[in-house]
């Protein structure tokens, strides 16, 4: 069983590559994998790994600038989730495009999951998904509104063409660990939204903290890692991942006639070309033929 963990933190570091190669040491002295982003505004990603290794790798970021107070949340997968161990230097540890948004300033109400359905469920509260929209259709609370935004760069656009929907309502925000909803709390603050709301811990603490029996939360939550989703109580999902488009498939979705293994399913088969579905099966070939020989092809994009 391996331990995985979420983590970010909004801290300043005056020289964020200077803090990589360290840490990547770290984790492969480990047998740590996943994926870190380091930024200017601080420290983003999922690991996974043995107890002790998730341990060492906690309290090496817990000694970076302004990082004692990190937080982090805890599941499990059977298998290893990820394929191998990548820190990155980013301009974003959340891409929103926004220069003057800074988390650090101030953000919206946090809300625990357990006074979250409460909330949630008041008349003159609108609750927004902040996610992209793959991730949305695969589960999401009851009630919430689906931006089907590409990604989080798309959000501003999306609330200057939309806030007069929600004139005289309180916002209450959510995504999948909470980071996202770091910037957009901060961003509708930025516009002049007084009551901004959201879900601390995200929708991953609210799967941990709150029964299912209690649950408003419908379907399975996508999670960027091996396992695809997770459910109440954090357990793995039903969902896979097609390697063409990196979108989730249930597995009757792999019986459409529109699923080739590595090359396309019916959410892409008509958005890549003959000559990107060639190229994808010659990448299919070549992990076929890793798998055979025992070995894992890391030209395939790990989550």
């Amino acid at each position: 069983m391996y331990t995985v963990a979420a983590l970010y933190h909004f801290t300043p570091f005056d020289d964020p590559a200077a803090l990589r190669g360290p840490l990547l040491s770290l984790c492969e002295a480990e047998g740590v994998t996943g994926s870190l982003l380091l930024a200017r505004e601080g420290i983003n990603g999922t690991i996974a790994g043995s107890r002790s290794g998730i341990d060492a790798v906690l309290a090496h970021v817990r000694a970076l600038p302004g990082c004692t107070d990190l937080e982090w949340k805890e599941s499990t997968a059977t298998d290893q989730p990820f394929g191998r161990m990548k820190v990155r230097l980013k301009k974003e540890i959340v891409t929103m495009g926004q220069p003057d948004v800074d988390p650090r300033a101030a953000v919206g109400h946090y809300v625990a999951p357990q006074d979250w359905n409460a909330l949630i469920s008041a008349p003159d509260v609108a609750v927004i998904d902040t996610r992209n929209d793959y991730e949305v259709g695969i589960g999401t609370f009851r009630g919430a509104i689906d931006p089907k935004t590409e990604s989080f760069r798309d959000f501003p656009a999306w609330w200057e063409a939309n806030k007069d929907r929600f004139h005289n309502k309180r916002i209450a925000m959510f995504c999948t660990g909470g980071i996202r909803c770091e910037k957009s709390t901060n961003y509708l603050m930025s516009q002049g939204v007084e009551d901004v709301f959201h879900l601390k811990g995200g929708i991953l603490k609210y799967l941990e903290d709150v029964p299912e029996e209690d649950s408003l939360w419908d379907g399975e939550c996508f999670v960027f890692d091996g396992r695809v989703s997770v459910g109440h109580g954090l357990k793995e999902g039903p969902h896979e991942l097609c390697h063409a488009c990196r979108r989730p498939l249930l597995p009757e979705d792999k019986t459409r006639p529109e699923f080739e293994e590595g090359v396309s399913c019916h959410q892409c088969a008509d958005q890549t070309s003959e000559a990107d579905k060639v190229r994808f099966r010659e990448r299919q070939k070549q992990i076929a033929l890793a798998k055979a020989r025992g070995e894992r092809h890391l030209g395939r994009r790990s989550a």
